[in-house]
């Protein structure tokens, strides 16, 4: 069963980071050979707009989501048990 990550593309969310976040998460998925494992996708609104910018890996929401922080996420999710 692929995973799956969902990035919120509204207004908000991209305006706040997840322009750059998309770039991050398409460049993680290809260096660790995952783009076949996980389905990426986008978005118009999550409607956490003040919470942004936001994204879903299966059920769990992240919000706030830095590049940082999301670096940290994608290493705890998709690394962390192989």
């Amino acid at each position: 069963m692929k995973r799956k990550i969902v990035i919120c593309m509204g207004s908000s969310c991209f305006a706040r980071g997840n322009e750059e976040n998309l770039r991050v998460i398409e460049d993680f998925l290809k260096s660790n050979n995952l783009q076949a494992d996980v389905l990426l996708s986008g978005r118009c609104c999550a409607g956490l707009c003040a919470e942004g910018p936001n994204l879903i890996i299966d059920e769990t929401t992240y919000s706030h989501v830095s590049k940082e922080a999301l670096i940290d996420i994608l290493n705890r999710e998709f690394l962390a048990n192989k």
